[in-house]
């Protein structure tokens, strides 16, 4: 009824269309619901609470208030603590915490002093009051009669006997001029001294950062990176570093956890302090949370070192200062000492710096050498500045393969007897045939009579990975790569390693990314310094440096793969390494090229004379006397020894079972008889040279076979 009324009093409808209007997003939805009003105020409550200008009122608010908080108890302890024993027994249970009893009865002790002390001070005060009115008598009268005494100076001096009493009168205005300024003072005194006490405590908390992490501003949340170390900021990382136990034996110190703490020493380019772990908290439980311990220590991971010294339940850690590894280091001793030689038997090759920043110097005495990392890491360049050292001791002999052939080791053509460089099979070949020629020569020497003293012969592989992974098999199915006993390589590489270091044989070799196949366990064992630049992995690190050194804290896989090329991690008794310790990190020299080339020059001219082979050559009908002439090259004369055993590095097959008397006939019959010379037989050149050139003129053929 009610609508029929509203719908008569109505406007009639228009009879033209309307206009079309743009449909509103709603109309479209559909009729918006009005949201309730609980809804709309919680999201409002919310969106205030949320908002960054409320969050950082809160941050400020919790910090300042945690200020005041941390504050109040710090000085409430130390005021604990100077009233009571309760530092020394803070100290006395640290010390028995780490298992250091000698410093807990040093502590007992002084605990015992502090307590007979605060014993007596308590006695004396119980005489005290009576100390205190005697006193305050005695000082009360004579300091009247001193005034009353002073009054009657002034009242003879001024004839005046009312002068008697002006200096009491003085001292009573006095004190009634003190009592109106305390009046006056002490109103405004004790209504600042609670504000005053307040800012004294937020001033403490905020000194020692008593504030959570969270409520800090974060534009100074990282601001300590870097800083220096301290016992406090130790003590703080070891306590936040996640193993229970190790929390809670230092929440239980308090702030006696420096206790674990040796001396913080300045080392290098950083700090070193050992840590003496409480019961409960093994070293490796510290050792696997490197990085959250750099962390903790604002540092990055590859700026803390933990290594296990020989002392029982300690680490010892090393700390970087901040950015200081990034930073290179000084040139090689054998860029700056021209004038450098070495010495194979009593000499150390200088190799870099340790974390210390002390000279790295090693013993390359019959040791085997082995030296891996991941490609490009600095390996060859490692490998060749031990090599140019050692080229400057004129009595060692190189023969040496280049597995990769981009000619870093081109320098040494004219200094190795033998130089192969080139990654193909045939050079693999070559190499092997080198290392064999090599197990010769050591049989040869061993067989010797006892006593004889052999020049160093050092057998130099880099890139040996190429050649444990060749292929190719000989005629007899032999394979020349390979880590079984068929391998002609790894046979040759395992005689060495047993017996070759007894008459001055030694093999080196250089290799990248280590595994089972391309790096034998056998192999790699019978190496006596072991040294791994960067690595992907703790298992390939044991591969390159063994259990006992990875165990002990050498970890060449936390190494930055580019950052930290040339850096080193070497287990070896040839280098120092500190007490307790299986490994030792060296920055190595860095020796370029055309800079090696140069040293390399100086090594030949301290030699008569060296013929490089550059291919192995063996099968062949051989001319002795023109193989003779080509070792003695050059040098007016060489030790027939010497020339014996270059002629078994050209043809192992034709010279390899060749005696003084074999060399002796062929010279004889030829002409160039062998003399001596400063009392040793000798080989002449001219008389080579004047032999080939008697045999060419008269047309004769006298090459013994």
């Amino acid at each position: 009824m009610s609508e029929n009324v509203i719908h008569l009093f109505k406007d009639p409808e228009p009879t033209t269309p309307a206009p079309e209007q743009p449909t509103p997003a709603a109309a479209v939805t559909g009729p918006q619901v009005a949201l309730p009003l609980w809804v709309r105020s919680g999201r409002a409550v919310r969106t205030a609470v949320t908002h960054e200008s409320t969050r950082m009122a809160g941050r400020l608010v919790a910090r300042h208030g945690m200020y005041v908080v941390g504050g109040t108890r710090i000085v409430t302890r130390r005021a604990w603590d100077g009233r009571t024993a309760a530092r020394y027994e803070r100290m006395l249970r640290a010390a028995e915490a780490v298992g250091n009893y000698e410093a807990a009865g040093d502590w007992e002790e002084r605990l015992h002093r502090f307590r007979a002390d605060r014993h007596r001070r308590r006695m004396d005060l119980l005489a005290a009051p009576e100390r205190i009115v005697k006193g305050a008598a005695l000082g009360t009268g004579g300091g009247v009669g001193a005034l009353v005494l002073i009054g009657i100076a002034l009242a003879v001096a001024n004839k005046n006997p009312a002068d008697v009493v002006t200096p009491l009168m003085a001292l009573v205005d006095l004190i009634r001029l003190l009592v109106v300024i305390t009046t006056v003072v002490w109103g405004p005194l004790v209504a600042a001294a609670p504000w005053v006490a307040l800012l004294g405590v937020w001033a403490v908390g905020r000194h020692r950062g008593a504030a959570p992490q969270w409520a800090l501003p974060s534009n100074s949340r990282g601001q300590d990176a870097g800083a220096p170390i301290t016992p406090s900021v130790v003590v703080t990382a070891l306590r936040d570093l996640g193993v229970a136990p190790l929390r809670a034996a230092i929440k239980e110190m308090g702030d006696a956890g420096a206790a674990m703490l040796g001396p913080i020493r300045i080392a290098g380019c950083g700090v070193e302090v050992d840590v003496t772990l409480p019961s409960g908290v093994s070293t490796n439980e510290v050792q696997n949370k490197r990085r959250k311990l750099a962390e903790n220590l604002d540092r990055h991971e590859h700026e803390v070192f933990i290594t296990i010294p020989q002392a029982a339940r300690t680490v010892r850690l090393w700390i970087a200062d901040s950015g200081a590894l990034d930073e290179p280091i000084g040139p090689s001793p054998l860029v700056t000492d021209l004038d450098m030689t070495a010495n194979y038997k009593s000499g150390r090759a200088p190799w870099g710096q340790d974390l210390r920043g002390d000279a790295a110097a090693i013993s390359l005495y019959q040791r085997h050498l082995l030296i891996t990392g991941l490609s490009n890491q600095g390996k060859t360049a490692a490998l060749r500045a031990l090599a140019l050292w050692l080229a400057l001791d004129r009595t060692v002999e190189f023969r040496l393969a280049d597995l990769k052939g981009a000619g870093d080791w081109a320098m040494f053509d004219g200094l190795a007897t033998v130089l192969i460089q080139g990654p193909t099979d045939d050079h693999v070949i070559e190499a092997t045939e080198m290392l064999e020629s090599g197990v010769s020569e050591m049989e040869r020497r061993l067989q010797a009579p006892p006593g004889t003293v052999f020049p160093p012969l050092v057998l130099l592989v880099d890139e040996a990975q190429v050649a444990f992974m060749c292929p190719v098999v000989d005629s007899e199915k032999r394979p020349y790569g390979g880590s079984k006993a068929a391998s002609r390589y790894f046979m040759a590489a395992r005689k060495i390693h047993n017996q070759g270091r007894a008459v001055n044989v030694t093999l080196w070799q250089g290799t990248q990314d280590p595994t089972d196949q391309n790096l034998p366990k056998l192999v790699r064992e019978g190496a006596h310094t072991r040294a791994s630049l960067a690595l992907g992995t703790e298992s390939q690190a044991r591969m390159a440096l063994g259990d006992k050194a990875v165990d002990g804290g050498a970890a060449p896989n936390l190494l930055r793969p580019g950052l930290d090329k040339g850096t080193l991690v070497v287990a070896s008794d040839g280098i120092k390494i500190p007490a307790g310790q299986a490994s030792i990190t060296i920055r190595t020299h860095y020796v370029d090229t055309d800079t090696a080339a140069q040293i390399t020059a100086r090594a030949r001219a301290m030699r008569d004379g060296v013929t490089t082979l550059h291919v192995i050559e063996h099968g062949e009908d051989r001319d002795p006397l023109t193989d003779i002439a080509a070792v003695v090259a050059d040098a007016p004369r060489v030790l027939t020894q010497d020339v014996l055993k270059r002629l078994a590095t050209l043809n192992e097959d034709a010279y390899g079972s060749w005696t003084n008397s074999d060399l002796k006939r062929v010279l004889e019959a030829e002409g160039a008889d062998p003399y001596k010379s400063d009392g040793r037989m000798v080989v002449g050149r001219d008389r080579v040279a004047r032999a080939l050139t008697n045999r060419d003129t008269n047309g004769s053929d006298s090459a013994a076979k």
